[in-house]
């Protein structure tokens, strides 16, 4: 009890330099609590989405597995109206119900504006059916009646300032349909940013499959007091094989399954960045504890001496560490529904809708954000607790401080030494690696070694980097910089922690910086080698490539040649019995023009002779295959074809890297035509001395399908530049909360380092240093600092970033790139980051009444 007392009464009196250490805990701890549950609002979203609009049982075509919405073909699997029929007499069904579904089609407005979801949300096109109703109700206007009327949801239609009357035009695989808004349709639960717009069944028929008398499923309706499984039975039954059947709870399932991938790996990410802020936080708790210890040395020795044990100081210290992780904690998981809520506002910005309705705060979040919370804050505390318990009394009654102890300083620095060592030595290994999956595993070991070695020789390097660092920033400042560096010296293992702190963050920033801008460099430096078309058309969201969109390209005046790039799914059986599943290029003979690719054997317009295929040299040195071998392949959904091997493509690049070639009449050949897949990219080549100008009208021969991108080869450069750019300030924005956790601890760090100088700063004041001099000073020492932790920190993630490239290269990314502008602007918004977080600390010591510092202990 006494203890307790002790610990309560030092947390209180120094509640003011525990605030930031809190504040670290509370970051963290709202990032985890907030990731919980915003990714579990998302999923109770979707739960009650799917729960909603499932049918009791749900028959679609047996080939219809999951994505099969938007297949290859550009429409999807369908099922004859005698299906329903059938579906309607089984024993225990209530009724049946033929429904039209789609989401390979684009909806335009009369500007040409695309109606769909800029977050990956699907457009959805369907038949206005009973089921729709559970989901559904018209809040305006009326259910579309004939082909030239179409319902659309309400979120759409505010979002893009639709009213009834407006025309919208789907384009589908079978054309374009232009109708006008005959009502507007409102989710009765929360919609997570799909556009929809509904026809009536035979225009939807007409539009999304070509011609009427086909659903793509048949919802099926139970009698009361029929369960779900007995009617899925009695449909099975009464339809015999060849149909997936789906209850409810199995329908929910597997959306839940579909959506759920994705939201794992979000949640996933943003729980390691969580954890690096809780790396982070350590060194902030660590310091702060180290440096409270330091200052009541005195208190210490005091309370020794009166008979308190070491166990009892332990006890007392650890105990100021649980209060502060319950403390910030607590607050953390509040601020973490917070968070959480602000996620849910920015991503309706962004176009997926998540109610606050459907907030979802389990159990587990709070528990879970408690524990990690006070567990972190414990074990940070542990050294600077132990520390504590081995202050004799007659050392602390005399000296003002923590004795230094230079035999394990010495120990520090030679396990230091050995884990940056051993580290090295694990990338110097992933450098040289011959097999990717080896080399990751060498990568990972390489950066935990590193890491772990930089942060325990962080006092070794801190002696001499600084001075460096002093020499270059401190010496024009003259005694004020002199005085800077000495106090950042003065202690090497609080300038090393905080250093650290700061090094983590910004080695990872350096690190993704070096891997993103070397697979620009590399895959353009590939484009420029291999690729010979001068446009790309291609869908933003992964859709194939219309008929009428293909019609209009290759109209266009001007083109050489357009080249139809297919995937084709089929299973190849090699000579040796071995058979795999391959998405084969199906390609005009054109590709071989449209891209250089190195052939180790035969010709690539070889390839598209009649029953000829190229395969990758990975494929024919596993399995033995030489030019003029038959290779087994079963089309899918088509006939089984033996093709002579014409050619061995080279996989020594990263583009087309493992790809197996066959003439696009060769799939003809063994695929029936509805079974033939769209395009899901063209590539043309302009006329000599025509290229400016036939791309101007590609674009504008295309302007109408606003779903495709027309990029000629500067384009498509600057494209993959700006989706890596963006994924990289995705990434930087969450690596910026251990930033910001590091900034705290520079802050806390110089708080208390002027309260621990107090009377030394009183003493210098005396003798004639200004106010403005001391906040110099301090200004100077804290950019110094923050600079040591940059230093360090870009150095390590460069190092990271280069041996990660050699890694890639085994994947034909050959080029490494240092982005020194990134690099440079981060070294100095360092230390525009140490100034700012000198600012308080500076003030308040500038303020300090000279005698009362002079006077104190």
């Amino acid at each position: 009890m006494t203890v307790l007392k002790t610990s309560m009464r030092n947390f209180l009196a120094h509640k003011g330099r525990m605030a930031l250490s809190a504040v670290a805990v509370l970051l963290s701890v709202a990032f985890v609590c907030g990731t919980l549950v915003f990714t579990d609002t998302m999923n109770t979203t979707f739960d009650k989405l799917f729960a909603v609009s499932a049918a009791d049982v749900t028959v679609s075509p047996k080939n219809a597995e999951g994505g099969e919405e938007t297949p290859q073909r550009g429409k999807p699997e369908s099922l004859p109206a005698s299906v329903v029929a059938k579906a309607a007499k089984a024993q225990g069904a209530e009724s049946a119900e033929g429904v039209v579904f789609s989401t390979a089609v684009t909806v335009v407005n009369a500007e040409n504006e695309n109606m769909g979801s800029t977050t990956g949300a699907p457009t959805i096109a369907a038949g206005w059916n009973s089921n729709e109703l559970r989901s559904m109700e018209i809040t305006s206007g009326n259910a579309p009646r004939g082909p030239t009327q179409v319902m659309v949801d309400a979120d759409t239609a505010d979002k893009h300032g639709l009213r009834i009357g407006d025309e919208l035009r789907t384009i589908a695989v079978t054309g374009d349909v232009r109708a006008k808004i005959s009502g507007i349709v409102s989710f009765k639960v929360t919609n997570p940013g799909a556009a929809v717009v509904y026809f009536d069944t035979p225009t939807a028929q007409r539009a999304l499959l070509g011609r009427t008398g086909e659903f793509t499923h048949v919802n099926v309706v139970a009698r009361e007091g029929v369960s779900d499984e007995q009617l899925k039975k009695a449909v099975a039954a009464e339809l015999g094989s060849g149909y997936k059947l789906l209850t409810a709870e199995e329908s929910a399932d597997e959306g839940r399954e579909d959506i759920g991938s994705f939201l794992d790996v979000m949640k996933y990410v943003m729980l390691g960045f969580a954890g690096i802020a809780f790396l982070v936080g350590i060194f902030l708790i660590f310091n702060t504890f180290s440096m409270l210890v330091a200052q009541r040395t005195r208190e210490i020795g005091l309370m020794r001496a009166i008979g308190a044990g070491r166990d009892q100081v332990n006890r007392s210290v650890l105990v100021e560490a649980l209060l502060l992780g319950v403390v910030g904690s607590v607050l953390g998981v509040g601020a973490g529904v917070g968070l959480a809520i602000g996620l849910m506002k920015l991503m309706g910005q962004m176009g997926m809708n998540l109610s606050t309705d459907d907030l979802t705060v389990l159990w587990t979040t709070p528990a879970v954000g408690m524990f990690l919370g006070i567990v972190v804050t414990v074990v940070a505390a542990y050294v600077p607790a132990r520390r504590a318990g081995k202050v004799s009394p007659m050392a602390a009654l005399r000296d003002a401080g923590t004795p230094m102890d230079r035999k394990a300083g010495v120990v520090r620095a030679v396990l230091g030494l050995l884990l940056t060592g051993a580290g090295a030595a694990a990338l110097y290994l992933t450098a040289t690696a011959d097999a990717a999956g080896k080399g990751s595993l060498w990568l990972g070991l390489g950066v935990v070694l590193t890491l772990i070695g930089f942060i325990v020789i962080g006092p070794l390097l801190a002696g001499g980097v600084v001075k460096v660092l002093s020499g270059v920033v401190l010496r024009p400042f003259g005694s004020v910089g002199r005085l800077a560096e000495r106090n950042a010296l003065r202690n090497p293992r609080r300038t090393g922690a905080t250093g650290a702190a700061l090094m983590i963050g910004l080695a990872l920033v350096a690190c993704l910086s070096v891997v993103g801008s070397s697979m620009v460099a590399s895959a353009t430096e590939e484009l420029d080698r291999s690729v010979g078309a001068d446009y790309i058309v291609s869908s933003q969201m992964g859709q194939p490539v219309m008929p009428q969109t293909e019609a209009a390209m290759r109209k266009v005046e001007g083109l050489a040649h357009v080249t139809a790039y297919r995937g084709v799914d089929a299973k190849v059986t090699s000579p040796d019995g071995k058979t795999v599943k391959e998405s084969l290029s199906a390609t005009d003979p054109t590709y071989a023009e449209d891209v250089r690719r190195e052939m180790v054997a035969g010709k690539h317009a070889d390839a598209y002779g009649t029953d000829a295929i190229a395969v990758g040299s990975l494929y024919a040195d596993e399995h033995g295959v030489k030019v003029g071998d038959r290779l087994k392949v079963a089309f899918d959904g088509g006939r089984t074809a033996s093709l002579r091997v014409a050619a061995i493509a080279s996989d020594s690049g990263n583009l087309d890297k493992g790809v197996m070639y066959v003439a696009t009449a060769t799939a003809e050949r063994y695929l029936p035509a509805d079974r033939m897949p769209r395009p899901f990219m063209l590539l043309a080549k302009a006329e000599d001395g025509t290229a400016d100008t036939t791309y101007e009208q590609l674009k504008t021969a295309l302007a109408a399908y606003p779903q495709y991108k027309v990029l000629d080869q500067a384009d498509y450069k600057q494209d993959l530049k700006d989706q890596v750019g963006q994924l990289l300030n995705m990434v930087y924005g969450l690596l910026a909360l251990a930033i910001i956790v590091a900034v705290l601890g520079v802050v806390n760090t110089l708080a208390l380092s002027v309260v621990e100088r107090t009377r030394e700063i009183g003493l210098m004041r005396a003798i004639g240093l200004s106010r403005r001099q001391l906040r110099r000073m301090i200004r100077l020492e804290s950019v110094v600092i923050a600079l040591f932790g940059a230093l360090l920190g870009l150095g390590l993630g460069m190092g990271w970033g280069a041996a990660a490239q050699k890694l890639l290269a085994l994947e034909g990314l050959n080029v490494l790139e240092i982005p020194w502008p990134t690099i440079l602007t981060v070294f100095v918004g360092s230390a525009f980051v140490g100034l700012v977080a000198a600012l308080v600390p500076a003030f308040r010591a500038g303020r300090m009444n000279v005698l009362n510092a002079i006077a104190s202990e």
